[in-house]
């Protein structure tokens, strides 16, 4: 996936080529709701730090190399959970109030 695309176009490609979805099946438990509530944030958290850290020039002695392009992508992704995980900044809670209140009208 090229890190130049749009953000919607990225979006888009990660959620269609991932194996299995997350699927809520008719009810999900507030743990559930909990769980993917907080993998969207740690999603987003992510997308939104990979151009900050595109623009990071490498240092000596560990710099550069397509090693490093594919390490950056792992730790800002565990950026991204970490931050979700210690609170994150609010959208896992709105997420998991949205889920509820689908789940309240059905």
């Amino acid at each position: 996936m090229s890190a130049d695309a749009p953000m919607s176009i990225q979006v888009d490609r990660y959620l269609t080529t991932q194996t299995v979805a997350p699927s809520l099946g008719k009810k999900a438990s507030e743990e559930q709701a909990r769980k993917i509530a907080r993998d969207f944030e740690s999603f987003f958290l992510s997308q939104m730090l990979q151009p900050m850290f595109r623009e990071v020039a490498p240092e000596a002695p560990f710099a550069g190399g397509a090693g490093e392009d594919a390490w950056r992508s792992f730790q800002v992704d565990e950026y991204g959970k970490t931050i979700a995980r210690a609170g994150g900044i609010g959208i896992a809670d709105m997420v998991y109030s949205e889920i509820l209140k689908t789940q309240e009208q059905r």
